[in-house]
């Protein structure tokens, strides 16, 4: 599934298969509350389980804040410019932030 190296137990992954479609990766869930790098690292696996043609939807949890000032670099290092797109999309009522990520 991913290459990432970290430890975080048993927490539960954000997919466990390929969308060949465009989803919402749902990363408000209390899992990603106290773990900035559980959700960065979850992220990049959504964007790798999308198809090229497609986009994934990743809804942040509020604790972080905006997604520019912890995922957009991650992003931009783990996929080079080349391979995929994002754009901020809004906040969400619950306070969370959706970045739509477009694989190319």
């Amino acid at each position: 599934m991913s290459s990432h190296s970290h430890d975080h137990g048993d927490t539960t992954p954000v997919t466990d298969r390929t969308h060949d479609n465009s989803w919402s990766a749902n990363l408000e869930k209390p899992q990603y509350e106290d773990d900035r790098a559980l959700l960065v690292e979850h992220a990049i696996d959504a964007v790798e389980q999308t198809t090229a043609g497609n986009h994934v939807n990743l809804v942040t949890h509020a604790a972080h804040g905006h997604p520019e000032s912890y995922l957009y670099d991650p992003l931009d290092e783990h996929f080079g410019a080349t391979d995929t797109h994002w754009e901020y999309i809004e906040q969400c009522g619950c306070g969370g932030h959706v970045l739509r990520v477009h694989v190319e």
